[in-house]
């Protein structure tokens, strides 16, 4: 294989340790015929083992660097050399399966990539991503905690996000200045609808836009600030932090009622 060596715009870290590859693939526990996507295969570490499974397997990798050693390593690799975020995953659907997807995600991209797998909500059965272990801390964090936020009350929506194990900074070239986790996001069948779920995560990002504020401040200097939220059921006093997925959605049924025509929501 020929050395190429990771490049910090794309937050490469490459990595190395085969029993923590193993421990991976185990989690994933890829199947025969399922539609499994990797992002980002670098230089082939989950890739040599994905391979080897009879899954419907693309892999998609941004860096034209480690094209053509993944073509000549593995030549039966669906191959797709663009920016996932670009990418519309309707492609890989077929009529009676959802999709799954792998990968070590670079820290600069994570929200972006979660972000997307929250529009696409719809057609992926889960998710398992190696992510800095801050970050998965913020994703699985309860109500209450430091650490809960935006990531995490959006993925409890969608669905269910468990840590699976921390992974050491050493088993990485080059080594990282913080440790890794594994996260595993199954995705519930129930949010399909669209309209709803891009106000309910407009509320969120509202409410969470001035964190030490009451809901009441957030909400009027947001987007929302025409809707009157004293008779939503909920206490405007509270902060964000202090309020739970049911919460949220009652401030979004709430918004969505009083709002017509619904106008100027970001879908990012």
């Amino acid at each position: 294989m020929n050395k190429v060596l990771p490049l910090k715009r794309f937050g490469q870290n490459f990595l190395q340790d085969q029993n923590v590859i193993r421990k991976i693939i185990s989690e994933i526990d890829p199947k025969e015929n399922e539609i499994l996507i990797e992002i980002g295969p670098g230089q082939g570490a989950l890739t040599q083992y994905l391979v080897l499974c009879n899954a419907n397997f693309t892999a998609i990798e941004i860096d034209k660097r480690v094209i053509e050693d993944l073509q000549t390593r593995f030549s039966s690799l669906n191959l797709i050399q663009q920016d996932f975020l670009e990418l519309d995953l309707n492609q890989f659907v077929s009529a009676s399966q959802k999709i799954r997807l792998v990968g070590n995600i670079p820290y600069n991209i994570t929200s972006p990539i979660l972000f997307k797998l929250f529009e696409y909500n719809t057609i992926v059965n889960d998710a398992v991503f190696m992510v800095q272990l801050e970050v998965a801390k913020r994703m699985t964090a309860k109500m209450g905690s430091k650490d809960y936020g935006i990531l995490a009350i959006l993925l409890e929506y969608y669905g269910k996000t468990v840590i699976s194990f921390k992974v050491s900074r050493n088993v990485f070239f080059p080594k990282p200045n913080v440790d890794s986790a594994i996260i595993h996001i199954n995705f519930n069948d129930v949010r399909n609808d669209t309209k709803f779920n891009l106000v309910y995560k407009s509320v969120v990002k509202s409410a969470f836009g001035n964190r030490r504020k009451t809901l009441k401040n957030s909400l009027s200097n947001s987007i929302f600030a025409d809707v009157n939220f004293s008779e939503c059921g909920i206490d405007l006093s509270l902060r964000a932090e202090q309020l739970n997925v049911d919460d949220f959605i009652k401030l979004a049924e709430f918004a969505i009622n009083k709002m017509n025509p619904i106008v100027s929501l970001n879908s990012d």
